[in-house]
């Protein structure tokens, strides 16, 4: 509640937080909005391939020519203003930085910038949840080693759903279920490029007008980006991935707290301490009222007698029992509210979520029957899709997870649905983050798994 006013006391010591922004798609573009009018805070560098989209979207959010005229980091430093470049491993080793926000959503790229930035002393919002399911738990625990702050992104839901498990545990409250919501139908799945708009209710001139990528939205819809997030979430909060993946039930806000509890006590959990995400509409298509499909919940229990009459006392919704209820959040402003993450890490030295275990992986699953000699095309293409499992399921598997699923070529054919795992494919040696990822699979395979918080 303070970090309004310790940014106030930098900017009036002349001490801003430095910041710098590699990828300036939505996310990043949203956040260069909000620093311009942040004081305490000076956007030093913003690192993007394409340097004409990068000042494009500086321009589009409010800044002037001079403000984003350097021509070198020192420049930028020295005159308070900002270097626009296409060289990220720069952006990383100028002098003066405080904290670097990876925004790319490629995990290779995220990855190798998160290993940049802790041998530079550099703190890292990771923007990237992609990069930090594929190998966040052992970036955390390098980013300890070094003495920096590994963190996820404030706005972004996985962020602000650990906020919600942080608030449930700091009052002695049992947390039961957390997650976010989203538009679910089953058929989704098998969704790609081709067909992603017609779901969305938008001509693909429509969306190209828009600035809007086919596999990015299409990732939103299949169900990637949905498990992709909920794993960040149970490595951020020590909770599990449903044994057999998301289930999506359809759920309006007032019926979390009947219905995100275990299913001996009328709910649809196998049991407490997992993550789920809920459905805006129904199997049926029906839309949901009061529906969640932009927002964020936590589930809890009261575990005394004493706190389910408080909960009664003071007008909580409950399930029929009166001992579980729910706090939600019906809106989430993703890089508009990035601003938190860099003020915790830059000024508190903390996170704002990280993944303290690894309890939840995202694997590759084959959205038709693919062909030998086929090539993957990753997430929210036209060959996989991403489904949630738990970590131990996913070693014992030898699953291949989603983040590396592209460009990898498969040796033999597999039907619709099946797991894609590394004997299905050709292994990328050269990729720092296939290293990266072998690397944490070897440190945590001998670490037996933390039991969830909540659990039975």
């Amino acid at each position: 509640m303070n970090l309004s006013h310790l940014l106030q006391e930098r900017a009036s010591q002349d001490r801003p937080l430095r910041v710098g922004v590699i990828g300036a798609g939505k996310f990043g573009t949203m956040f260069l909005s909000q620093v311009r009018r942040t004081q305490g805070m000076h956007l030093l560098a913003v690192a993007d391939l394409d340097v004409k989209r990068a000042r494009a979207s500086l321009v589009e959010t409010g800044w002037t020519d001079e403000q984003i005229g350097a021509t070198s980091a020192a420049k930028a430093l020295a005159q308070g203003s900002t270097w626009v470049t296409d060289d990220s491993d720069a952006l990383i080793n100028a002098g003066g930085l405080d904290v670097v926000v990876e925004a790319t959503g490629v995990p290779d790229a995220g990855i190798r910038h998160a290993l940049a930035a802790f041998e530079r002393g550099r703190h890292v919002v990771m923007v990237n949840v992609e990069a930090d399911v594929l190998a966040g738990p052992l970036l955390k625990r390098k980013a300890d080693a070094a003495d920096v702050v590994y963190s996820l992104a404030y706005g972004d839901q996985p962020s602000l759903i650990a906020e919600q498990v942080d608030w449930a545990r700091s009052i002695g409250l049992d947390v039961v279920c957390a997650g976010k919501g989203t538009l679910y139908m089953p058929e989704f799945h098998a969704s790609t490029p081709d067909t992603v708009w017609d779901y969305y209710g938008l001509t693909a001139e429509r969306a190209e007008r828009s600035g809007m990528n086919a596999k990015m939205f299409n990732s939103f819809l299949d169900g990637t980006k949905s498990a992709i997030e909920m794993a960040a979430v149970a490595n951020a909060c020590e909770l599990e991935a449903p044994a057999g993946g998301l289930t999506f039930p359809p759920c309006a806000t007032g019926q979390l707290a009947s219905k995100l509890i275990p299913s001996s006590d009328g709910g649809v959990l196998d049991k407490k301490g997992t993550v789920e995400v809920v459905s805006s509409r129904t199997r049926e298509g029906i839309d949901i009222p009061d529906d969640l499909r932009w927002g964020v919940y936590v589930t809890f229990e009261a575990p005394t007698d004493y706190v389910e009459r408080c909960f009664s006392d003071y007008g909580l919704i409950t399930d029929e029992s009166g001992k579980y209820s729910a706090l939600w959040r019906p809106y989430h402003l993703i890089g508009l509210e990035l601003g938190v993450s860099v003020a915790w890490a830059g000024l508190m030295n903390m996170p704002t979520g990280a993944p303290r275990d690894w309890k939840g992986d995202v694997v590759a699953v084959a959205k038709r029957d693919l062909e030998a000699g086929e090539t993957l095309d990753g997430e929210g293409g036209f060959t996989v899709w991403g489904r949630l499992m738990t970590a131990a399921d996913s070693r014992e598997a030898d699953a291949v997870p989603i983040g590396l699923a592209h460009g990898i070529t498969l040796k033999h054919p597999l039907p619709k649905d099946a797991v894609i795992c590394w004997s299905d494919v050709d292994e990328p040696q050269d990729s720092v983050a296939y290293r990266t990822r072998r690397e944490m699979e070897k440190v945590f395979a001998n670490v037996v798994p933390a039991p969830a918080r909540g659990a039975a």
